[in-house]
């Protein structure tokens, strides 16, 4: 069943659960941060609309930064401004920002440990029609090695404005991961958010695996566990919006509890947050995972949720390797 304190969405598994995209959380969560600090400003590096960056530049146009197609530059930029007192977001998509900024992040925000708030759009295959040099599935690895870097990707539109808020709150660099589809909505207002912190959304009594999810595929894992528990199947989901640094103790306590672990994430499946967890439980508590995620492949065009099916990331799928894991034990 759903954990109650986790004060989920009435309409968690409703065919009309509404749907946002996360990148909306970006916009409303960067005025409500821009109200609470006047140093909050926000770059964008030529696509405001897509990144919802506009939102904050009609609010505050005065503290709004037009780069234009200079990635580099908004991140040393930023920097700067983040040395003068500011609270500078930078914006674009994941596939340029950190795609083709890394240095600039590396070398001017993390080595200086500048508070800047890098924010990646448009991430994953459930981008789209954008197809492969657009759907990013590689920065969570790239961002979660550099030192200092705290790394979120945010479940839903209303944790990514709680996201925002938090980040702007927060002291250092930090990797904001946001889509562009409309994905259901299965937080509230209510459901607890902290950096660093995981949640708890499934709690079967007795579970033999546990779901490990990151993003908005954190929905696909709650409806896997459902159809799990249907066929006789108890599990556990463990929703981690915060990556690095990963909240061990919620980690290590729902391995503890289970058989296997399984890893879900729209990034590749190597360096990114099963990776993480991999490493962890290596150490802390050693047993059978399976890492769900694109395998060693680049993204191509079609429609969001038939890529995600492709994939194998949506939740019949996750259900289905969940059976094969368990059966090779």
């Amino acid at each position: 069943m759903t954990h109650p304190d986790a004060k989920l969405s009435e309409k968690v598994f409703a065919d009309d659960v509404e749907r946002l995209p996360t990148r909306d959380g970006f916009g409303k969560g960067a005025i409500e941060a821009g109200k609470a600090d006047e140093n909050v400003v926000v770059l964008c590096a030529d696509l405001t609309e897509s990144t919802r960056a506009e939102w904050f530049e009609k609010e505050f146009p005065e503290r709004f930064v037009e780069v234009g197609i200079a990635e580099q530059h908004m991140a040393a930029l930023a920097a700067g401004m983040a040395a003068a007192g500011k609270v500078p977001f930078i914006t674009s998509y994941a596939a340029f920002n950190p795609g083709r900024n890394y240095e600039q992040i590396r070398t001017t925000v993390a080595l200086n440990e500048a508070n800047v708030k890098v924010c990646g759009m448009h991430a994953g295959v459930s981008v789209g029609p954008d197809g492969a040099t657009h759907q990013m599935l590689e920065d969570i690895g790239l961002m979660r090695m550099l030192p200092g870097m705290t790394v979120i990707a945010p479940g839903d539109a209303e944790e990514a404005r709680k996201a925002v808020v938090a980040a702007a709150q927060h002291t250092g660099p930090v990797y904001l991961r946001f889509g562009r589809s409309a994905t259901p909505v299965f937080t509230t207002p209510d459901t607890p958010f902290a950096i660093g912190k995981a949640l708890l959304l499934w709690e079967s009594e007795h579970p033999q695996v546990a779901l490990l999810s990151t993003g908005a595929l954190s929905h696909a894992a709650i409806k896997a566990a459902r159809a799990l528990a249907a066929e006789g199947v108890e599990a556990l989901v463990l929703h981690t919006p915060t990556v690095k640094p990963l909240d061990e103790e919620a980690v290590r306590a729902s391995a503890e509890r289970v058989r296997l672990v399984v890893t879900v994430e729209e990034h590749q499946a190597a360096g990114g947050f099963g990776s993480a967890v991999a490493e962890f439980l290596a150490s802390a508590h050693p047993l059978p995972i399976v890492r769900l995620g694109v395998d060693d492949r680049f993204g191509q065009s079609g429609d969001p949720d038939e890529l995600l099916a492709q994939y194998g990331l949506d939740a019949p799928h996750i259900q289905e390797r969940v059976h094969e894991a368990l059966a090779a034990l």
